[in-house]
């Protein structure tokens, strides 16, 4: 695909106590490598990957074809850039929250994200997968797996254990996420369509995936 040459730009933003992994991560995802060197992001990063999307029809059978460009957001997860990681959350179309399997404190500081994004996201229930990062790190484990899942269903949300130095479950958790995002955009298409049709109106594809996201009732 060429620059421009998609349907759908989607803006993902990473979230997490510092040193959970967050750039790692995405750097698993976009370049399919791991780079063991810690480096602190400072204030913001971003990353970009173009994706093909295939939507499912309601009986599940195969649907159209969407070619989406993914910018995922790098934050610091230091309290000094606070201020301005929670000033990206409005733009975030869908959140990929990360806690280390090897620090119990950054499992237990997820409620303290879950807070800011739930007063600080586009609408009350954004759509977010709960991530466990590191854990190919058996021998140092924190976080038994019953005590995430818990907390995902707790805050009815995905969760996936990921290893961005064995690239375990790391395209699976982005995948699950925008699935998530493109099914609630879809279901806005279609209330839009049916509220022109009813108002005898003519109605198009949206213009934006952001004119879309904020048409959706959360």
């Amino acid at each position: 695909m060429t620059d421009g040459d998609y349907d759908y730009l989607i803006k993902l933003l990473a979230l997490g106590d510092s040193g959970v992994g967050k750039t790692t991560f995405l750097y698993r995802y976009t370049d399919n490598k791991f780079n063991p060197k810690f480096i602190t992001t400072v204030g913001i990063d971003f990353r970009e990957k173009r994706v093909a999307y295939n939507s499912r029809g309601t009986n599940g059978s195969p649907g159209k074809a969407f070619k989406v460009h993914l910018q995922l957001w790098d934050t610091a997860g230091q309290e000094r850039f606070r201020s301005l990681t929670t000033a990206f959350f409005r733009d975030a179309m869908g959140f990929l929250l990360m806690f280390d399997l090897t620090s119990q404190q950054s499992f237990l500081n997820v409620r303290n994200w879950m807070s800011q994004l739930q007063a600080n996201a586009y609408c009350e229930n954004p759509d977010i997968v709960l991530i466990g990062n590191k854990a190919d790190l058996s021998d140092q484990r924190e976080v038994n797996e019953r005590q995430a899942r818990d907390l995902a269903d707790k805050y009815g949300i995905p969760y996936f254990e990921t290893s961005a130095a064995t690239g375990q479950n790391v395209d699976k958790a982005v995948e699950t996420l925008l699935d998530l995002i493109m099914k609630r955009m879809e279901q806005c298409v279609d209330k839009t369509q049916v509220s022109d049709t009813a108002n005898g109106g003519s109605s198009g594809k949206l213009d934006s995936a952001k004119t879309e996201q904020k048409r959706c009732a959360c």
